[in-house]
């Protein structure tokens, strides 16, 4: 064993060593130089964390977007631990079981009339590069092996795999950063039109102009539908959606949502694209990528669906065959804890918790809008954002935020929550105003945050 491995060990009587943590474990996001804080959780319930030294924080996160049901949801659990005991894993290669097939039942059931073939992958990064080689693929099916690009639009992230990573905003993204590593793919501007506002059918002419000189070369478009999350909690106009669909099919070019952080209910709608509709049908992509929630947050599982033509275009390709299948893929454990949380679902409570979240978001948010900090206050189902001036110091703020009870992680100059549908009114009150209190406490001077000192 490493010497400094063991001593690190002997030497901490914490039930949680934080030591070796800062030493040699590597946190999204974070530098082993200069490595935020981190906090020590030893359980969590319904939609609070329990920290090593026994605070509890409620938790605005839902760690990151996905544990939608809160906690130690027994019905979960209780899945969980019965198919643990039954089968927790095997290869999914000329292997079949039940806990997948009544997965992808139910998502062919909740999901648009088009979408039929399910495929069951690791994570949200994943789902999307199985969707991008699904797009590639299909083409050479149908005989235009030329269509290799991807197009999309800016402040988009799609995850942190190199395909999906090159479809992420070109300028706040890490394309820069592994230079010709990353491939090229095509990007026009973000739709502009806030949600609830008048849409400016002008928003479509670049993407039209786009589509219609270089429409031979593009396989898809793909694109978050209503919320784009990571790069900047936007909430863009559904129309252009709906735009979108009419000029994919104008051009013989697919259309990929990516509802891995909207799907299941957090933007008051099961999915985000159905806010967006055209005589009354909502509209239909041609694959479909999920995750996050897909498990209620309790294990990592994510699916991608695509229409009966792209299976049919995949399978009269040269290969024969789908190339992707991971090792863990159609995991019974994940399977089964994803049919759990489906049915939570199934029973239509989260319409009225999201209802009620997105209510009470808009009454406590909205006096935040005019602190002179503060650059916008935006609501949409249970996602609530103050947006600042300026990019503020993260870990700052994450002690600010403990020191309050809550577990609120913002980035650049967002201070954001996307709590569980679970949550109680005073809970929520209590993430509200630990939001307001400490955007209120910020002074921006240039592209600079500072804090004022309350100690």
């Amino acid at each position: 064993m490493n010497n400094n491995i063991n001593s690190t060990i002997t030497a901490n009587n914490s039930s949680i060593d934080f030591e070796f943590d800062k030493q040699h474990i590597w946190h999204p996001y974070t530098s082993m130089n200069h490595a935020l804080p981190a906090f020590g959780v030893i359980s969590a319930k319904e939609c609070e964390l329990t920290l090593d030294d026994g605070r509890q924080l409620v938790d605005g996160t839902s760690s990151w977007w996905a544990c939608v049901h809160g906690y130690s949801h027994p019905t979960i659990v209780n899945a969980m631990q019965e198919q643990l005991h039954k089968l927790s894993h095997v290869m999914f290669g000329g292997i079949t079981h039940q806990p997948a097939i009544e997965l992808s039942k139910k998502l062919v059931n909740m999901t648009s009339d088009n979408l039929t073939k399910v495929f069951l992958a690791d994570s949200g990064s994943i789902a999307v590069e199985v969707a991008l080689k699904m797009s590639l693929q299909y083409w050479q099916g149908r005989n235009q092996p030329q269509k290799q690009r991807i197009l999309t639009v800016k402040c988009g992230y799609h995850g942190d795999t190199f395909a999906a990573m090159s479809m992420c905003d070109p300028e706040g993204g890490m394309h820069t950063m592994f230079g010709d590593s990353v491939t090229q793919h095509e990007f026009v501007s973000a739709p502009q039109t806030q949600f609830g506002q008048p849409f400016d059918n002008s928003e479509l002419d670049e993407m039209r102009a786009k589509l219609s000189s270089q429409g031979n070369e593009i396989a898809a478009v793909i694109l978050e539908p209503v919320l784009q999350g990571a790069g900047g909690m936007r909430f863009y106009h559904p129309q252009y959606l709906v735009g979108l669909r009419q000029l994919c099919d104008e051009f013989n070019v697919l259309l990929i949502l990516d509802e891995i952080a909207t799907g299941f209910g957090r933007t008051g709608k099961l999915f985000a694209y159905e806010h967006a509709t055209h005589d009354g049908k909502a509209v239909e992509a041609d694959i479909l990528c999920l995750g996050k929630a897909l498990t209620g947050g309790y294990i990592s599982l994510a699916a991608t669906i695509c229409s009966d033509e792209v299976a049919q275009g995949i399978s009269d390709s040269p290969a024969g065959v789908f190339m992707h299948g991971p090792t863990f893929m159609g995991n019974p454990l994940a399977c089964s804890a994803a049919c759990a949380s489906l049915d939570l679902l199934s029973r239509n409570e989260w319409q009225a918790q999201v209802s009620n979240i997105e209510r009470q978001l808009q009454s406590e948010l909205a006096e935040a809008i005019e602190y002179p900090q503060v650059k916008d206050v935006r609501v949409l189902g249970a996602i609530g954002v103050i947006e600042m001036n300026s990019s503020v110091n993260t870990a700052e703020l994450q002690q600010q935020f403990v020191d309050l009870g809550v577990w609120i992680r913002p980035f650049s100059n967002l201070i954001y929550i996307m709590p569980p549908y679970v949550i109680s009114a005073e809970q929520l009150t209590k993430l509200t105003s630990a939001m307001k209190i400490v955007a209120k406490s910020i002074l921006t001077c240039g592209d600079q945050a500072e804090f004022i000192s309350h100690g």
